[in-house]
């Protein structure tokens, strides 16, 4: 039988695969991926038949909001299973097409490229520049403009099953947790697997290359709608950022005006008084920090370490977290099992950079741990002092229990 399109069944099953392994929630079918193998040849067979014919429309999208913290949060979409798989085929095709042509300094869901690479490369440049342009575009992934997508992405490929998918993903309708659905018009929505992909070419065009061309000796780093540009002077700086705001009012996004802002990057040399001297930029806050060189004398420094707003997130994790707020039938080392993984990746992306500042981190979950004891046995529940002397005895017989305690210098009162 004829196919419209050359799709073959490896590039499924390979998809499926990447999908399997990167999990997730269900989306509006609430089919698991335990529910998807059940029948797992003939769904994988399914998806490769429709999207080999030209019939395959992808389901409304399930819309939920996700916590950012200080009670905000973030609008999240999650495609079915099956959809996820036929995103990610689309994906595996487009991205090695088109990741070679993307800017150097633009960071986020690229193969070799990482979020420390940026903030590592933010470092360097605050020290040699003296001001910055913390950027925030308002409502990035849902202001996305749909023609401007795919004139976009048609500058890279003009396979029509591409481009006939891509836009029925942009067009997908969107299933509220009230049972609404709403037709979308523009946007694309976090949580699909295509739709990183899709953002990073659209700023590629509005912002990367714009930049290249209208100011070639400014640097800037951008992780996804995460931008942070450096100029040598204030004067400078308002140039770019007025021209900006223009090119994006031209590209239908908007800067937004109360998290856009302008940052003098003091240190010892740099002297001026100027009110914003700090930013956040994944998950780091870069500010004046006193250090010490090789010679052991003092200096400040315009650095980055975990931001306040992360340290809170990560307490808030410890302190819910079920073994920690009323599990006590689990042993000690069933709790550092549990709990290891993510102090351990806390630790791996947040102590690269300022990695004393986690130390008040450290010190919280230690005083958990002590209040959990208390809790567990009773002969510990009399004093905090005896239960801390408990953790610290544990601690001295096998000091990799836990993943921050060989970061940690143990002290008693």
């Amino acid at each position: 039988m004829a196919r419209s399109f050359n799709i073959s069944r490896q590039m499924v099953w390979d998809s499926y695969l990447k999908i399997k392994a990167n999990k997730g929630s269900a989306g509006i079918d609430r089919q698991t991926m335990d529910d998807f193998e059940k029948d797992l040849r003939k769904n994988l067979y399914k998806i490769w038949n429709r999207l080999t014919s030209g019939s395959y429309f992808p389901p409304a999208v399930r819309r939920v909001d996700i916590p950012k913290g200080y009670g905000k949060t973030r609008p999240l979409g999650i495609p079915t299973i099956s959809d996820r798989i036929a995103q990610m085929v689309v994906k595996d095709i487009l991205e090695p097409i088109i990741d070679p042509s993307f800017h150097h300094d633009s960071y986020g869901y690229r193969p070799g490229k990482s979020a420390l690479d940026a903030v590592s490369t933010a470092r360097q440049r605050c020290w040699r520049d003296n001001w910055v342009l913390d950027m925030d575009i308002r409502g990035f992934f849902d202001a996305i403009d749909h023609s401007l997508v795919m004139k976009a992405i048609s500058t890279f490929t003009n396979d029509r099953w591409v481009l006939l998918y891509i836009r029925r993903w942009l067009e997908a309708d969107v299933m509220f947790q009230d049972g609404t659905v709403e037709k979308r018009t523009k946007g694309t929505p976090q949580g699909g697997v295509i739709s990183p992909l899709l953002a990073n070419v659209f700023l590629h065009f509005v912002f990367d290359k714009w930049m290249e061309k209208q100011f070639p000796n400014v640097h800037f780093e951008r992780y996804a709608d995460d931008i942070v540009v450096h100029c040598r002077s204030y004067k400078q700086l308002k140039l770019v950022e007025s021209k900006l705001r223009d090119r994006f009012h031209a590209c239908k996004l908007e800067l937004c005006t109360e998290k856009t802002k302008i940052v003098y990057c003091k240190d010892s040399k740099r002297t001026e008084n100027f009110e914003c001297c700090s930013f956040d930029f994944l998950g780091f806050t870069f500010r004046p920090r006193s250090t010490r060189n090789q010679k052991g004398q003092f200096f400040v420094s315009f650095s980055p370490a975990v931001s306040q707003k992360k340290l809170t997130l990560m307490r808030s994790t410890i302190r819910s977290h079920p073994i920690i707020s009323g599990s006590y039938s689990n042993s000690i080392e069933e709790c550092a099992h549990d709990l290891n993984p993510f102090i351990r990746g806390w630790i791996n992306y947040y102590g690269r950079f300022g990695k004393s500042s986690l130390k008040a981190l450290y010190r919280y979950i230690n005083d958990k741990l002590t209040r959990w004891i208390m809790r567990k046995f009773k002969s510990l529940q009399r004093g905090i002092t005896r239960a801390g002397k408990w953790l610290k005895n544990l601690y001295l017989q096998n000091p990799n229990l836990f993943a921050h305690w060989k970061h940690f210098k143990w002290v008693t009162e």
